[in-house]
């Protein structure tokens, strides 16, 4: 009705009642425009600022990996730390913190390493950065002689990029703990999951067919011993 009403003024009467409109609503209309150039520039302070801190990690981690080139622990620590204060959701972090514990893990400190990895894994935004983490912190805790742990953690992993590696890891912890068998299967899913010019498939192939001759091996032993 409003509509139909408006429709039957006069171009005069129309222009009137617009400009009525706007004067009666004019608070409203500048205040929508005040707020939304707020939003504008607020999103792009943001994105400056985002870029800011990327290039300010990257100059850090630049400093750390020339620590970690000259083995200078003190400084190559110092310099993780500071990353991890200051940069925690940033991917550098991540690498660096992964970096440490492979310097921590040549020195044969797997303790330093477990605790680079898990906040490595705990910071990671990306999946497929997550998945490596936590990796390389299962192969940790694998080698501390904590199999279970690895396996659980393991088995929560994002799998993303890394399905033929996180099943041939899973077939190298269920060895450790004794389940052949399994272990047979999981080296068969990396393998499964592994292009066929992959070049470490021959290397799962003899996990695999490793594992699978230590479970036929008690078998043959038995019925040679049956038939004599």
């Amino acid at each position: 009705m409003l509509n139909m009403a408006f429709d039957q003024l006069d171009e005069h009467e129309q222009s009137e009642v617009v400009r009525k409109w706007v004067r009666d609503n004019a608070a409203s209309i500048l205040a929508g425009v005040v707020l939304g150039l707020l939003a504008i520039f607020g999103y792009f302070q943001w994105k400056s600022h985002q870029l800011r801190q990327q290039v300010v990690a990257a100059g850090e981690f630049q400093n750390f990996g020339a620590a970690v080139g000259a083995k200078n622990d003190e400084r190559s620590k110092a310099a993780l730390e500071l990353m991890q204060k200051e940069h925690a959701g940033s991917a550098y972090a991540v690498i660096a913190s992964m970096r440490w514990a492979e310097a921590a893990v040549a020195r044969k400190d797997l303790a330093a390493a477990e605790q680079s990895l898990q906040w490595a894994y705990d910071h990671a935004g990306d999946k497929a950065l997550k998945s490596l983490a936590g990796q390389n912190l299962a192969r940790v805790k694998l080698g501390a002689d904590k199999a279970a742990e690895a396996l659980a953690l393991l088995d929560s992993l994002p799998t993303e990029a890394y399905a033929a590696s996180i099943a041939e890891l899973r077939g190298d912890i269920l060895l450790v703990q004794g389940k052949r068998d399994e272990a047979r299967t999981a080296y068969q899913a990396s393998i499964d999951a592994l292009e066929p010019t992959a070049p470490n498939r021959q290397t799962v192939e003899m996990k695999r067919d490793d594992a699978a001759g230590a479970i036929a091996a008690p078998a043959v032993a038995a019925a040679e011993k049956q038939s004599s």
